[in-house]
């Protein structure tokens, strides 16, 4: 018997289903079965934090610091929900973001530096603050397992460990890749012709050496 399996280019599985941010929006009481837990292949996780937070909450006084952080939150998840991807949580001045596809995260990545010069003119043209937010960002794709946390889906292991862990290591304004990740075909047309450095650090809790490559034009 023959078999033709082109329709499968079509389906919507659960995974990609649950990386749209319209979907969380729409539905954020569809999530697992409490004590269930879920292996994802491949997933792309971006984290972002803020480059000086405890600078700014000092400059602009608590209220006009929080304003500007709860827009900076805004942006992203705009840029975010533009490269078909979810923001799964903020913690603290970070962003934890979700993407089914590589070239999704990193195109989303490189467009939030892309566009930050311009968040923060308009920023400062509102509200004549002479202020500026830097951002660190960091990306990495693996299996990963999908959980319930605080009512909604969130995800566990060292994939998220690593891109976190990668986002610590940009001094602000940079994007910092793990090799595997920025190896991906679709990955690598994206970064052709921009300026970047292969590294290795150790990094908390990962025994060897990681590579990575960081982004800075």
């Amino acid at each position: 018997m023959i078999e033709d399996r082109a329709w499968r280019g079509d389906a919507l599985t659960a995974h990609d289903v649950t990386t749209l941010q319209a979907f969380r929006d729409l539905m954020p009481d569809q999530v697992l079965r409490p004590g269930e837990d879920i292996g994802i292949d491949s997933i792309t996780l971006l984290f972002t934090d803020l480059e000086g937070s405890t600078a700014l909450y000092e400059r602009l006084g608590d209220g006009a610091a929080y304003r500007l952080v709860r827009r900076h939150f805004g942006f992203l998840a705009a840029t975010i929900r533009e490269h078909d991807g979810a923001l799964v949580k903020t913690i603290g001045d970070a962003v934890m973001a979700a993407f089914a596809r590589p070239e999704q995260a990193v195109a989303a990545a490189l467009e939030i530096r892309d566009r930050i010069d311009a968040f923060n003119a308009d920023y400062r043209a509102e509200t004549a603050d002479d202020v500026a937010i830097v951002l660190k960002m960091g990306l990495h794709g693996g299996r990963c397992i999908a959980v319930n946390l605080n009512d909604r889906l969130d995800y566990f292991g060292s994939t998220v460990n690593m891109a976190a862990r990668l986002q610590g290591r940009s001094l602000g304004g940079e994007l910092i890749l793990s090799e595997s990740l920025a190896a991906d075909p679709a990955v690598a047309a994206l970064l052709a012709g921009r300026s970047r450095r292969q590294e290795s650090a150790v990094l908390k809790g990962f025994e060897a050496p990681v590579p990575f490559i960081r982004l800075t034009a």
